[in-house]
């Protein structure tokens, strides 16, 4: 392993405090994201007829996941989004390289 035999010996050579300190816990995962500006992709495809999207929202996803997914299903049903635009989340933004960063991050 990479890290036992290369990473942590060099981290104990330089400080010998590093050879009493283990990780107790780690977390591995699938972190999706949207490469242009790491917003949400929503809507239609414009060239897949019959594909709708609702992807690429780097860790916002669990936050965002209520309005997404009412927009997503007033798409479906109703053709529109009706009470959530999210138009500016479109497909085509990623197709013309213009991100959409985000204005009031904290």
């Amino acid at each position: 392993d990479l890290f036992e035999e290369v990473i942590w010996p060099a981290l104990y050579q330089r400080c010998e405090a590093f050879g009493s300190l283990k990780v107790s816990s780690s977390w591995a995962g699938f972190y999706e994201y949207n490469t242009l500006d790491q917003n949400a992709v929503i809507g239609r495809h414009p060239h897949v007829h019959n594909l709708v999207l609702c992807n690429g929202f780097s860790g916002h996803g669990l936050q965002q996941s209520p309005g997404a997914g009412r927009a997503v299903a007033e798409l479906l049903t109703a053709g529109t989004y009706q009470t959530v635009d999210v138009s500016c989340f479109g497909f085509d933004r990623v197709a013309r390289g213009e991100p959409l960063f985000e204005q009031n991050i904290v």
